[in-house]
């Protein structure tokens, strides 16, 4: 049997997705996750990276999607723990409260830990990944190495032995960056695509430290994959199919609606041609997809 595929976008909540995706502006009538969960049966969550969410807003979230039983939502761990390693046992309570929300109601899929692409392979770093699994060790989680170091067989081993996903990333292919590849440890898939904008991925090392504005901060993830780019990634990801039980497939090129058009393609091709519910808003911004629905 075929794995389950949860497909969707890193983050729901981008005002540029209008009217590409959504029709209007959010508002108390009109609500960008519930219209979103018409579509998609899973999200990445963004704000949790930057910030501590209080459990209203979680539990908010349930409410909006209530009416679609198989929505989940993944959760990216706060940079305190995967950048700058400034944690406290206010800080991980904060966390698993709100992880324990979802995952007590079925709507959790797993929690992400996003490295920085300085995190290399070292002593030291192993040491912190096994103490941040073992922090977050009764829930289901990935995480995502950018660096190639972390390319080999004893970390396959710490990743099985904890239970843990490795991350498949689609990136430009810059330095040293870990190639894009699926990669199977345990019954579930986690990939992410953040596009190939490599001359937008280069000015954005740059700009490291800066001051930037919302346009800056996303133009690395200025990319829209070509249908042939996501028919190679479709039968890359078909060649792990036998081997897990669910696949998740974030795309992260959201400037524009990008991600979404893209997302609403890999359903198409991981579905062995399935048509795909659409909105007209997508069809109009992208003629491309008309086809698919």
């Amino acid at each position: 049997m075929n794995p389950v595929i949860y497909a969707g976008t890193a983050g729901w909540s981008y005002k540029d997705w209008v009217p590409n995706f959504y029709p209007q502006a959010q508002s108390v009538k009109f609500d960008w996750l519930k219209f979103y969960s018409q579509y998609f049966n899973c999200v990445e969550v963004n704000a949790s990276y930057y910030t501590y969410l209080n459990t209203k807003i979680v539990e908010n979230w349930i409410e909006k999607v209530e009416e679609i039983p198989d929505f989940l939502f993944t959760v990216k761990l706060h940079q305190d723990f995967t950048h700058s390693r400034n944690i406290d046992k206010a800080k991980i309570a904060s966390v698993t409260g709100n992880l324990n929300i979802l995952q007590k109601v079925e709507r959790f899929g797993g929690l992400l830990l996003q490295f920085p692409y300085s995190f290399v392979c070292s002593d030291s770093n192993i040491q912190y990944l096994s103490e941040l699994f073992n922090i977050f060790d009764t829930f289901p989680k990935f995480a995502e190495l950018r660096h190639s170091s972390w390319n080999n067989q004893k970390i396959s081993e710490l990743f099985s032995s904890c239970d843990v996903s490795l991350c498949t990333i689609d990136q430009p292919e810059i330095g040293k960056s870990i190639k894009y590849e699926p990669v199977v440890i345990n019954d579930t898939a986690y990939l992410r695509f953040h596009g190939r904008n490599v001359t937008g991925w280069q000015k954005s090392i740059k700009n490291i430290g800066k001051k930037q504005t919302y346009e800056e901060q996303s133009s690395r993830y200025e990319y829209f994959y070509s249908p042939g780019e996501l028919h190679e990634i479709g039968i890359k990801i078909k060649e792990v199919y036998d081997n897990v039980k669910k696949i998740y497939v974030i795309m992260n090129n959201h400037p524009t609606g990008y991600a979404v058009a893209n997302a609403f393609e890999m359903l198409h091709i991981l579905n062995s041609g399935k048509k795909i519910n659409i909105p007209e808003t997508v069809l109009n911004a992208f003629p491309r997809l008309k086809n698919i629905r």
